[in-house]
């Protein structure tokens, strides 16, 4: 299975060259209103800059996506804002790059380069977050089969969030929503052998 990642927190970079500043600002989204928001915002916080240049991909599976020039030759900003956060399979993610013209022109391939280079700056701050779509189950088990439950539940990939023992026990569970259906089906076998209770939940909630 292919993952995508994204970032938790507003990242910016600049990067220098010829006396151009190139200033990249990442921000997460996941709707294309609050992608469309944030460039308009940059762009405004960067009026007298000489270029906002923009990208952005969202969806589950970055389908997606959007960029744009603003004024820089055809193909030499937008596309290689957008091709770097392909590279590093991103989504759920807006790119805005500012610049301020030096006076010195960059050329066609430099001006690729230059966009590209100032993001991957951005992205390569610090690691990535890997977006992974979780379901979320609780499960009531006796304690004669409690031990045996968690050993099950680790070889099918979930993960035991939180366990309370009271007069059965009961674990919180996670597992990838790409992983469930071995889970889920060893699940229903217990519940109808009377050795568990389980039910879906939409968030972790003891």
């Amino acid at each position: 299975m292919k993952y995508f990642y994204s970032i938790t927190a507003d990242r910016k970079a600049e990067y220098k060259i010829k006396r151009s500043l190139f200033i990249t600002h990442l921000h997460y989204t996941d709707s294309l209103s609050e992608a469309k928001k944030f460039i308009s915002r940059i762009s405004a916080e960067n009026k007298t800059a000489s270029h906002n240049c923009w990208a952005f991909i969202v969806g589950d599976r970055a389908e997606t996506f959007h960029s744009s020039d603003a004024g820089e030759p055809s193909g030499t900003a937008g596309q290689p804002i957008l091709n770097m956060l392909k590279k590093y399979d991103m989504t759920n993610i807006v790119a805005v790059v500012t610049r301020h013209f030096g006076g010195t022109k960059l050329g066609i391939r430099g001006l690729i380069d230059a966009y590209g280079t100032a993001v991957e700056m951005a992205i390569k701050q610090k690691s990535l977050k890997k977006l992974v779509k979780l379901i979320h189950l609780k499960i009531v088990a006796d304690y004669s089969f409690a031990e045996q439950l968690k050993y099950e539940i680790g070889k099918l990939e979930a993960v035991i969030e939180e366990t309370d023992y009271q007069i059965k026990v009961t674990f919180w569970i996670a597992i990838e929503f790409s992983k469930k259906r071995g889970l889920i089906r060893y699940l229903k076998e217990l519940q109808k052998l009377g050795k568990i209770k389980f039910e879906y939940l939409n968030h972790k909630s003891p």
